[in-house]
């Protein structure tokens, strides 16, 4: 049997099975989570923006497992002289969910610290000069080697742990660099401009570290840095109330995030270190992940930071999560904005609190109020056939045996990959099963697979959904020339200055 015919016939199964009652991923998604509760807008460094978690496609990695959380959207690439640093009291979590039980068997927790050094000049006269500490981030070249970094006044490290159990009381374990087994892995400073940082690329590619883990047998490999935001969606005129032609062409309007760099944590992992007892009904692993963020619950300003050397606030207390992602923007255009913040401080295994949102979702309603004659919502109550891979997996493809239904994205890692080049950007509905709502791969145009599947695409019959058919689309494609091949997958972010 031919690969290209067994990845057909499975995409057939996969779609049969939705069809009686499943359905796919964050159904109603229409772009990545950016601002999307009214808190998190006072907290953009701990904003997540995106999630990604696929089979690796690098040549010699299909062994491991990708993982990409994005935060702290809609950067400006001039945005200086502090540009993009993370929060250094915030804490940013990977959790794993390996046993299909909706709480965290495996936490990867990401630490920064911000590294500062006061650079000064001699200003005045010969004879009569004072040193005057300097207001830019960094005062001569950095790179290409990470080391490098004698000419910057700010910067950062972080410190990874892995953590088996509950993420608060588990057993908790350093993630060592395996070139000098330290604790310490670099950030590369943000894409000042190419008279800062000559080679950017190689810069930041020399901040990809090997990395062991303990427990877990053979080499992860990590990197935390600003990228080139790869998610393309029609922003503006969705959020002016879809202000755009929902028949048009797929490629025929503007990607209002082309311009814009973001920050990514991205950790690539055997696959026997992630999988554990979940496994669908012909006994492939399953994997399950969410991403949080967390701030200390206590924080005073300073009114005199000049004279603390705690800054212009000082924080503390047990961590509160104010962040939380899975499916591509849940929270953004599915739950109900009185319900935002509570989504993001809450955990998959109490999300039947927020199930009405799900079997009885607004966009559906509100498009056809938009497009009258265009957009018909399904008239189907419960939606069934948005539950299953949005809060359960699809059956037979990434739906663990005795699922708890919670949502997150789920994977199967025993999914052959596709290689970059014949990725299709409808994932599952294109033929690729290596695609969402499989995980998700930066390729993969989460908009109109879920604008189709909150119309109908998955209700077979046409008196129920009239729409099932539609090609609903933003008018914005991912642009596969914007992405690489290999980890980190996501490309060299835009320079603030170009010249």
């Amino acid at each position: 049997m031919s690969r290209q015919y067994t990845r057909s016939l499975l995409a057939k199964s996969v779609v049969a099975s939705i069809l009686i009652g499943a359905g796919f991923g964050s159904a109603i998604s229409l772009a990545s989570s950016h601002r999307e509760a009214p808190f998190i807008t006072e907290v953009p460094k701990v904003d997540g923006t995106d999630f990604y978690m696929f089979r690796s496609y690098e040549l010699g990695r299909e062994n491991t497992v990708t993982m990409i959380a994005n935060y702290l959207p809609l950067q400006d690439a001039y945005g200086g002289p502090n540009y993009f640093d993370l929060d250094g009291n915030a804490i940013y979590e990977i959790h794993i969910d390996n046993t299909g039980n909706a709480e965290e068997d495996i936490t990867f927790r990401f630490k920064m610290t911000d590294v500062k050094q006061d650079l000064q000049l001699d200003v005045g006269n010969d004879g009569a000069t004072q040193k005057v500490s300097v207001p830019l981030k960094n005062i001569g070249g950095i790179g290409p080697s990470a080391d490098q970094t004698a000419a910057v006044q700010m910067r950062q490290t972080y410190e990874l742990t892995v953590i088996r159990g509950d993420r608060r009381t588990g057993t908790a374990e350093t993630v060592m660099n395996a070139f000098d087994q330290s604790a310490t892995f670099s950030k590369p400073v943000d894409n000042i401009g190419n008279k800062s940082i000559g080679d950017y690329e190689a810069y930041a590619n020399d901040h990809v570290y090997d990395a062991i883990i303990p427990g877990c047998n053979g080499t992860a490999r990590v990197f935390v840095g600003q990228r080139k935001e790869a998610f393309a969606v029609n922003l503006g005129e969705i959020f002016d109330l879809v202000n755009t032609n929902p028949l048009g062409g797929r490629n025929a309007e503007a990607n209002d995030l082309a311009d814009k760099n973001v920050t990514s944590l991205a950790l690539e992992v055997p696959t026997s270190c992630l999988t554990g007892t979940a496994a669908n009904s012909n006994n492939q692993k399953v994997i399950g992940a969410w991403t949080t963020a967390s701030l200390p619950q206590g924080r005073v300003l300073n009114p005199q930071p000049m004279a603390n050397a705690k800054g212009a606030s000082i924080q503390g207390g047990a961590f509160t999560q104010v962040s939380r992602l899975g499916m591509p923007l849940v929270n953004e255009v599915v739950i109900g904005l009185k319900d935002k913040d509570a989504f993001n401080a809450s955990e998959p295994k109490d999300d039947g609190q927020f199930a009405t949102y799900v079997t009885h979702p607004t966009l559906p309603e509100l498009l056809e109020i938009l497009f009258q004659g265009t957009a018909v919502a399904p008239n189907m109550f419960p939606r069934t056939d948005l539950v299953s891979a949005f809060l359960t997996g699809v059956p037979a493809v990434n739906q663990p045996q005795g699922v708890v239904t919670s949502e997150m994205l789920r994977l199967n890692p025993e999914i052959e990959v596709t290689q970059p080049g014949f990725q299709n950007d409808l994932g599952v509905l294109g033929g690729d099963n290596a695609g969402f709502p499989n995980g998700r791969r930066p390729i993969d145009d989460v908009v109109d697979v879920s604008l189709r599947v909150a119309m109908g695409a998955l209700i077979a019959d046409s008196t129920v959904a009239p729409n099932n058919q539609a090609p609903f689309t933003d008018g914005v494609q991912v642009d596969p020339n914007g992405l690489q091949s290999s980890f980190p997958y996501l490309s060299t972010p835009l320079p603030g200055s170009p010249n």
